[in-house]
């Protein structure tokens, strides 16, 4: 039975990020740590859980009823309750090491020291190191201390949330407003011009000249992006959330996990 490290931002996950890849894990059998910067419960954007959100960018309405129903019965039971902080996690004992995205992942995870660590152990190991939309910037910022500091995914194929999905330009201050918030779990009342990295620009660096950045704008959920280059897992958006779980179970279990 595979064992798999989750890890979400305590600053505003998007819920259905998350949500999928947890299921699809749970739903295989797998046994399932969640793990947050703070250990607290990782909280969904309030927007990621609404039905009539409406992204201005896309100009499509991303949430389905039945997956913010089901994120929130999430955030309101127990499954998520009790995370462990990164810092009290240990790769070796993990198979996979997945990453969700959300708005929030820019302020805590991305240049996080405690899940470099553990993507680089994880690595070091052979094992499969996953991540959904905007937490592949941990990837993109944690550095081979053997490789001249170059990004992890130096030389890899891997995807990024496109630029011109970006919420960027004039009116797009953002507020980190989540669901589920408590007296001791918050999240932050920081405001940020839109998103803080531009995500694409960077993986393309990132990857250098022998490397590739699958940057799809038409992808859908119809025709989801994601991306299997050993180690590293690999989707674009919420969009591609449920393939993103999909995959990982598939390479888990194509591993004999």
């Amino acid at each position: 039975m595979a064992k798999v490290l989750i890890c979400a931002t305590n600053y505003g996950t998007w819920g259905e990020e998350l949500q999928a890849q947890w299921d699809a894990c749970k739903k295989a059998g797998f046994e399932v740590t969640l793990a947050t910067p703070q250990g607290k419960k990782p909280l969904p954007f309030a927007a990621s859980v609404d039905p009539k959100f409406y992204d201005p960018i896309q100009k499509v309405y991303v949430n389905p009823e039945w997956v913010c129903n089901r994120c929130k019965e999430l955030v309101d039971g127990d499954e998520w309750a009790n995370p462990k902080k990164f810092s009290e996690v240990d790769m070796k004992d993990y198979d996979a090491i997945a990453m969700a995205g959300g708005p929030g992942v820019t302020l805590d995870m991305c240049n996080c020291w405690e899940l470099h660590k553990l993507i680089l152990d994880a690595i070091k190991a052979d094992k499969i190191v996953a991540a959904l939309c905007y937490s592949v910037g941990a990837l993109v910022f944690c550095r081979d201390p053997e490789n001249d500091y170059k990004s992890v995914i130096y030389g890899k194929k891997i995807t990024a949330h496109p630029r011109a999905w970006d919420f960027y330009g004039p009116g797009m201050a953002m507020t980190y407003d989540l669901y589920g918030t408590t007296d001791d779990n918050k999240g932050t009342d920081v405001v940020t011009p839109g998103f803080l990295i531009p995500l694409e620009d960077l993986v393309r660096g990132a990857v250098g000249p022998n490397g590739a950045c699958i940057s799809r704008i038409n992808a859908n959920r119809e025709s989801p992006q994601v991306y299997y280059d050993h180690p590293f897992i690999t989707g674009t958006s919420v969009e591609s959330s449920i393939a993103f779980g999909d995959l990982l179970v598939k390479v888990l279990k194509e591993r004999g996990l």
